[in-house]
Order: C-alpha cells, then sequence, then structure tokens
C-alpha cells in the first residue's frame, strides 16, 4: 500500500503575501510526485518544502491565469540545467502546449529530457488522474486522482478451514483473488482537486465520493455576488460542494490577499462542512487508506 500526501506550496489567490505564495499544490503518491498548478515562484517553494523536485512525473495546470502557470519556466529551466533525463508530463488546456512552445522557443530553451504535453486524463504506476471542466473566466480544468484499488484481504482462518496449508499456495490465492479466501477488492483513494472555478455541478460529480476535496475559497460569503461575477467560490461555496460531494473531507485554499488570516473563511466552510482544514504553505496532509 503506498503512502499519500498532499503538501501545499502556494494558498493565495492572484499575487502573493509574505506568508503565502500563489498556487501549487503536490501530491506525493509513494515517491512520484505530482504537481498541480505552478504559479510563478513554486520552485523557490519546493526548495523549502518536503518534495524532491526531481521525482516530479508530471504537472497538471488547471487553467492559464498567471498565478497557475507563471513559475512553469523557471521549474522547466532548473530542469534542463539540472541535467534531468527522465520524461516530464504537462497535462492542461489546450493554450497550455502554445504557451510552453513559445517560453522555450524565446528564451532559448531546448530541454534534453522528452516533454510530453498532453490533454487529460494520465494513466501513472497505480493510479489515473482524470478532470472535468471548471466554471471559470477562461478554459479551466479541475482533477481528481484516482488511486487503483487495493486486492482485498487475505483471510488465513478461511484458508485453514479449507484445509490449505501455509505456503505457496496461499500466494496463488492471493494472486487470484480466489473469493473463497480473499475479501473484496478495497477502494483506492481520491483526492479532488477544483480551482479556479465558481461553484457548479461538474465540480460536484469530479469529487463526488472523495476521500479529500480541495476546493478554492477565494472570498467569504458576504463577497459571494462578486465571487460569482469573477467566476470564484466563496468558503461556504465550497463547503456547500463537499457536502453535495458526499467527500470526506475538504481542505479550502486559494484565498484572496484580503484576509491575512483564514480563520473568517474556515469558520464559514465548517459552519456548512464541520470536517473542514485551511490549506497553509507548506502543511502537509498525510491521507490515509480507506478501510
Amino acid at each position: 500500500m503506498q503512502d499519500v500526501r498532499i503538501v501545499f506550496l502556494g494558498t493565495s489567490s492572484g499575487t502573493p503575501t509574505r506568508d503565502r505564495n500563489v498556487s501549487s499544490v503536490a501530491i506525493v503518491l509513494d515517491g512520484t510526485v505530482l504537481l498541480f498548478d505552478c504559479g510563478e515562484g513554486t520552485q523557490h517553494q519546493l526548495l523549502r518544502a518536503p518534495v524532491r523536485s526531481g521525482a516530479i512525473e508530471a504537472i497538471f495546470i488547471t487553467h492559464l491565469h498567471g498565478d497557475h502557470c507563471y513559475g512553469l519556466p523557471g521549474l522547466l529551466a532548473t530542469m534542463l540545467l539540472n541535467g534531468r533525463s527522465q520524461p516530464l508530463t504537462l497535462i492542461g488546456p489546450d493554450m497550455l502546449r502554445p504557451y510552453i512552445e513559445s517560453m522555450l522557443a524565446t528564451t532559448d530553451h531546448h530541454p534534453i529530457f522528452p516533454i510530453d504535453i498532453a490533454p487529460p486524463p494520465y494513466r501513472g504506476r497505480g493510479f489515473t488522474v482524470v478532470a472535468a471542466p471548471l466554471e471559470h473566466r477562461i478554459p479551466a480544468f479541475g482533477y481528481c486522482v484516482i488511486e487503483d484499488d487495493r486486492p482485498g484481504a487475505f483471510d488465513v482462518e478461511k484458508a485453514r478451514a479449507l484445509g490449505i496449508p501455509p505456503g505457496p499456495q496461499y500466494r496463488e490465492l492471493i494472486e487470484k483473488q480466489d473469493p473463497r479466501v480473499v475479501g473484496p477488492s478495497r477502494r483506492g483513494r481520491r483526492i479532488a482537486y477544483c480551482t479556479d472555478t465558481r461553484p457548479c455541478a461538474s465540480a460536484i460529480e469530479l469529487a463526488r465520493g472523495a476521500d479529500v476535496l480541495i476546493h478554492e475559497a477565494t472570498y467569504t460569503n458576504d463577497m459571494a455576488a462578486e465571487a460569482d461575477e469573477r467566476r470564484h467560490s466563496t468558503a461556504a461555496g465550497a463547503a456547500r460542494i463537499a457536502a453535495d460531494a458526499n467527500v470526506q473531507r475538504l481542505i479550502i485554499t486559494h484565498f484572496s490577499t484580503r484576509y491575512r488570516d483564514a480563520e473568517p473563511l474556515l469558520a464559514e466552510a465548517r459552519a456548512i462542512f464541520p470536517n473542514t482544514d485551511a490549506a497553509s504553505d507548506f502543511a502537509c496532509f498525510d491521507i490515509a487508506a480507506p478501510l
């Protein structure tokens, strides 16, 4: 069973503050790093975080607003200067390809490692990342990391009752998932990431039944009209999405710079969805496997 950890690298919306950088989240699965968004300064945050930048396998960009993608040029240049050789996959909206290709061409960077720029979904070792369109001012994706289901648990007592002696046969029965002695498969973990967006049905469906939903909460509810106009969410809106999607846990992020302290946003979300946390830069969350 693999370890799964979420590491927040940037939790501010629009512009950085003294305490928060702009958007980026690393999801680490048994050492493999999936980076979601790469705002300006993300590579500096990686230097201070318990995340190995050399282990980044794929980068997922939600949309092409600067606070979510301006860190890509610097990070890719550093990977080149550090002699990276393993392939890198970049996933995002259609405009991601011309953005990356023009940036590499105009800055005279020619990566010696393969870069695959592709639309979702993405298949990794033991997991899949799917996407769904969100409702923002420009095309935007939400993503969901779906861990493969785990094999059912082997019941030694049932095997003994059937007269099966300990030894190589146990492994064969486990590999074959023999229902006489092996329980049903156990659902893999699911982590959904939805930003930037106003509350929408697509986000609910993407996050349905997730162990964790990471959702933007740019404003408090007294700014609901502005949030809707700018295609963002309030903390209350994020909490309602979590409740409607029947997720286990909500982590809010992408806070407007007007809020030096996220406590008002957290209180607003918890009033609707109690199992809510507010992200901060370098906060780490270990995600246990469902029983």
